[in-house]
């Protein structure tokens, strides 16, 4: 394998102009935020291995923090939502009470594995200062959504780098901005079928029907579904684009396979313990009006995606993927109804019979934000001087010539 990569990266598209990438054309960023009103920030976390310091003492760290609000008043107006365990050797907080109520009043936070509980309370922590009463007492209800991936392969996670303050900030500092990909984020030190891993999104836009309760008339209307994939999971013997096994075919030109989700041989205690599988965590946005059950659905689709890629669910590995809908603003606080059931507003759906179209896209979306992480992500060393070389894309170009 090649370590002599180009500096410049580059998304799947700009790298293979001729992939075929399903039917729908992508959004003017291709990204999470062209579902209009969807917030996103990445933060990083590198520092350098301190040992024996007064203050602190710790090796080689590269973790990081995404920050995804559905909406900019996330807190006072709630969306549908569902969310899908493909695999469930992982943790996505606050799912119990989304089986429930089918609603998402919170942002949603991807991270490392050890980091769960300080985006859980750093969560708290903005909305407690945002949004606590006039006498100061929270007199609310909220359920942080958090999901993680594990990156101790290259970050000294004991360490426990990020604090609730990095979650504060990051909502703070949310934007419609593309997404930045590779690594950045939650994906900082994340690895993928034998590559560098990490961060990757991407969108597709679709032309749907509305009725006009005015007219009486169905008119034109245009819905975005977007994917953001923190993906940290695989193998390079599995690794598949546009269908074509490019991971054996480097396998074949190498001699042999990466092995990258496995702790350096040296620097570290000799362990028995087997290759790691990694994870995948998928979040879905779309401004279609879908209800709960229409949404857990939109989220399986994920799993066609992934498995394009060729990521099949190993026992090891957390895959959970969430989707959310824009659509509809579901206030947390109605009119009293002296406990009375209510009715307080209309809300549109779609037919079930008219959905195919979000599935593909969905499908899409996710397949194509999987190869953006790997085309974006940068070759790092990391834990112990643990190097994983990032997909190499000159020779990646070189193989789908045959193919295209």
């Amino acid at each position: 394998m090649s370590s002599n990569q180009p500096a410049r990266r580059a998304r799947v598209r700009d790298i293979l102009p001729k992939l075929k990438l399903g039917f729908y054309q992508p959004g003017p960023s291709n990204s999470l935020t062209d579902v209009p009103g969807v917030l996103v920030h990445t933060e990083s976390i590198i520092r350098p291995s301190v040992i024996h310091s007064l203050s602190e003492s710790h090796r080689e760290i590269r973790t990081g923090v995404t920050t995804i609000l559905p909406r900019k008043d996330f807190f006072h107006q709630g969306c549908y939502a569902g969310y899908f365990r493909f695999n469930g050797s992982g943790e996505m907080t606050g799912v119990h009470w989304l089986d429930e109520t089918g609603l998402i009043n919170t942002p949603i936070i991807i991270t490392n594995s050890f980091a769960v509980g300080a985006a859980y309370g750093g969560i708290y922590e903005y909305c407690i200062q945002k949004y606590r009463n006039s006498r100061g007492i929270c007199d609310w209800f909220l359920l942080p959504l958090v999901a993680e991936t594990f990156d101790g392969i290259m970050s000294d996670i004991g360490a426990m780098p990020v604090t609730p303050q990095h979650i504060v900030r990051g909502i703070e500092q949310a934007s419609s901005d593309p997404v930045k990909e590779g690594n950045t984020g939650g994906g900082t030190g994340m690895l993928c079928q034998g590559f560098k891993g990490g961060t990757g999104s991407s969108s597709r836009i679709i032309e749907g029907l509305e009725l006009n309760e005015a007219t009486g008339k169905k008119g034109l209307v245009t819905y975005h579904v977007g994917s953001l994939v923190q993906c940290n999971y695989g193998a390079q013997r599995d690794l598949r684009i546009g269908g074509v096994p490019v991971g054996r075919l480097f396998m074949e030109e190498d001699g042999g396979e990466i092995n990258s989700m496995g702790w350096a041989e040296e620097g570290l205690e000799k362990t028995s313990r087997p290759q790691q599988d990694g994870s995948i965590i998928v979040i879905i946005a779309t401004s279609a009006p879908l209800h709960p059950i229409q949404l857990q659905r939109l989220a399986k689709r994920a799993t066609v995606g992934l498995a394009r890629v060729c990521g099949w669910g190993s026992n090891g590995s957390g895959d959970i993927f969430l989707a959310f809908s824009t659509a509809h603003e579901i206030p947390r606080d109605p009119p009293d109804s002296d406990r009375k059931p209510t009715v307080s507003q209309k809300i549109r759906i779609m037919e079930d019979t008219s959905i195919n179209a979000l599935f593909e896209a969905a499908a899409d979306a996710v397949e194509e934000a999987i190869y953006n992480a790997l085309c974006m992500a940068e070759t790092m060393v990391g834990l112990a001087g643990k190097k994983v070389e990032a997909l190499d894309l000159e020779r990646l170009k070189r193989v789908m010539e045959k193919y295209q």
